[in-house]
């Protein structure tokens, strides 16, 4: 059988998350329209009788302003250090750019074999997307160039194939019916921060950390889960809980219907937004937030 790692890399907001839950099939890494959405290293098993694929999520590459984004940089770049492929993603939407190209050569040219996957094709214009891709001839340490659309399954089995072409022979890497190495507990924080991010505009829901107090399950099935969202001042806490608690009223509605179906079971959900100073720059709150340096090493 074949077995092996595929780091996933690109700029923010190319679609890798999106397309990991699409190979996957299951929901591993939160999505959103805004860049920054993923903050960890966060794997997505896919185990077949065939093959088993560990892929890695990483955070987007972009100009780091905070010890956070310094360590979500290093993670992107280790990430591609000790896998058997790279799987670089560039947004076909937003056409192919000078920086596109200078990334792609910067992880192509690491000695391990490089894919390019150029994504969100059902949203560009047909006509556009030769030109496109022959701007990306140029890379030398490419072996392929694959077009897709994960949202609508498009040259997703051709992408595969490719993937399956480079992986070497070899055993399971993780229990068969493991799907990612997170747990529970964390997915229950990134799904209440996904729908913040989609709830709210501009800056705010990057400088949130959502921290999970309890996470209990009671003998009838039922979830009790108590969480503080952590903003970085007093008017964007006023915004997130809006008039009479309107806004986080409507934000805890969705997050608690995605955990129960996450979770496969109701949920009690207590939330409470708190105010932490620039906890982004500070060593020991990120700690505490599940930001640990060592986490990023």
């Amino acid at each position: 059988m074949k077995s092996g790692t595929v780091a996933v890399v690109g700029r923010a907001n190319a679609g890798k998350s999106t397309l990991i839950n699409v190979l996957v099939g299951e929901k591993i890494a939160i999505t959103s329209p805004k860049p920054q959405t993923t903050r960890d290293r966060i794997l997505g098993i896919l185990t077949r009788d065939e093959y088993q694929i560990v892929f890695e999520d990483t955070p987007g590459v972009y100009k780091a302003r905070s010890e956070l984004n310094n360590r979500m940089q290093k993670a992107t770049r280790d990430a591609a250090k000790d896998v058997d492929l790279i799987m670089f993603l560039l947004d076909g939407h937003e056409g192919v750019k000078q920086e596109d190209i200078d990334l792609a050569e910067n992880f192509s040219g690491r000695g391990i074999p490089t894919i390019v996957v150029f994504t969100k094709i059902d949203i560009m214009p047909k006509e556009k997307l030769p030109d496109e891709i022959r701007k990306l001839e140029v890379l030398k340490n490419v072996s392929d160039i694959i077009p897709i659309s994960a949202r609508k399954g498009k040259n997703i089995k051709e992408l595969m194939d490719v993937i399956l072409s480079h992986l070497p022979e070899g055993g399971y890497i993780f229990d068969q019916n493991t799907v990612s190495d997170k747990s529970e507990k964390f997915m229950i924080a990134e799904i209440m921060r996904e729908k913040i991010l989609l709830e709210y505009d501009k800056e705010i829901p990057h400088g949130v950390a959502v921290v999970v107090n309890k996470f209990e399950q009671r003998p009838n099935g039922i979830y009790d889960i108590d969480l503080d969202i952590v903003c970085e001042k007093d008017n964007h806490k006023a915004i997130l809980i809006g008039k009479q608690g309107s806004a986080l009223k409507v934000t805890n509605t969705f997050a608690r219907e995605a955990m129960e179906k996450f979770l496969g079971n109701k949920v009690f959900l207590t939330v409470f937004v708190k105010v932490k100073e620039d906890w982004q720059d500070n060593p020991s709150l990120l700690k505490e937030y599940g930001y640990s340096k060592d986490d990023y090493e």
